[in-house]
């Protein structure tokens, strides 16, 4: 057997500015990426207002913000938004509170669905396993249905998972006996009903 070589694995990139320019753009777009990423995680997390503006090498400007990077740049530099009509200001202040409001309900919205769906796969995933491991021990069984397998070499979960499946098949024969006693009695009901109309 041939021993392996070792890879280089994940190492340390020492921080200084990237020679090669191809490389430098590439690193560029993953990083401002990766800085975008953590800034929207910040104001998920947190409910704070933030801008980010960044240039490429190719002295291109990239922004995020949130809710606005003209909103939070002004705020910043102080320069209220030019306006003629004091009411026009009011209304407009007004509409921009609104809208703060607006998109950290939407945010706490969004993390409540987030919430729910991932409750929601990690039950499925359960579920999944539990499935698996059903349909694992009716394959080393030699073909039997998954109510045939012997008792006494389950586990606890299995036994478990088997109770909960049998409860389920008890709930659907009692609903679909009910089903056909109710269509009998009434066809039953029907055919005197039509056999006492000859009369």
């Amino acid at each position: 057997m041939m021993k392996k070589k070792p890879g280089q694995g994940r190492q340390k990139i020492p921080i200084a500015k990237i020679a090669k320019r191809s490389n430098l753009q590439v690193t560029f777009c993953k990083r401002r990426s990766g800085l975008f990423k953590k800034a929207s995680e910040l104001c998920t997390v947190c409910g704070v207002e933030i801008a980010i503006v960044v240039f490429s090498p190719a002295n291109k400007p990239f922004s995020f913000g949130h809710p606005h990077v003209e909103s939070i740049v002004d705020r910043f530099l102080c320069t209220p938004k030019p306006s003629t009509d004091s009411d026009f200001t009011s209304q407009q202040l007004l509409v921009d509170q609104a809208q703060g409001y607006m998109s950290d309900s939407s945010v706490h919205e969004l993390n409540m669905v987030l919430i729910q769906t991932q409750k929601h796969l990690e039950a499925e995933k359960k579920r999944g396993q539990e499935l698996d491991e059903m349909s694992k021990a009716g394959q080393g069984s030699s073909r039997r249905c998954w109510w045939e397998n012997p008792i006494d070499q389950m586990g606890l979960h299995e036994i478990q998972i088997q109770k909960a499946a049998m409860k389920e098949v008890k709930k659907n024969v009692i609903e679909q006996v009910n089903k056909i006693l109710k269509i009998q009695s009434c066809a039953a009901i029907n055919s005197q009903y039509h056999s006492s109309d000859e009369w």
